[in-house]
């Protein structure tokens, strides 16, 4: 399941600081890590994370198993405002925003039964083994 929040009013830079702590955690864990973080992108991070966790349980996902499969901050658009410095110059501040996109994936718990790998050798021994051997017919 994703969720987007699109030009969020903070420097990508300082949300991306955000979103690498809650990558390929549990969401529940997520939802922690972000509630006890004093950074200002951890609450609309948070709030992104919670539309996500709706989006999967209404496609009937139970949110137990949801993990946190990727977070991208890539920037939005840049607005551009001017200070006026001295000698009636002026020099230009950069109002940065972020788009991010958070996607949740569904990790069953349930632990997978190892397959022993079985090597051309052993296969070809027990080819010849169960080959039935030649029989040779004699002539009277």
């Amino acid at each position: 399941m994703k969720a987007f929040l699109k030009n969020y009013r903070q420097s990508p830079r300082k949300v991306r600081l955000v979103a690498d702590l809650i990558k390929g955690n549990r969401v529940a864990q997520a939802f922690t890590q972000l509630k006890a973080l004093p950074r200002r992108a951890s609450g609309p991070m948070e709030q992104l994370l919670a539309s996500a966790v709706a989006n999967a349980k209404s496609a009937g996902i139970s949110d137990t198993d949801l993990y946190v499969e990727n977070v991208t901050v890539n920037k939005g658009i840049v607005m551009k405002r001017s200070m006026p410095r001295a000698r009636g110059s002026a020099s230009r501040i950069n109002k940065r925003t972020s788009h991010i996109m958070l996607t949740l994936i569904e990790k069953n718990t349930e632990k997978k039964i190892k397959t022993e790998k079985v090597t051309k050798k052993e296969v070809k021994k027990v080819a010849k083994q169960s080959k039935p051997a030649k029989e040779t017919e004699v002539k009277e």
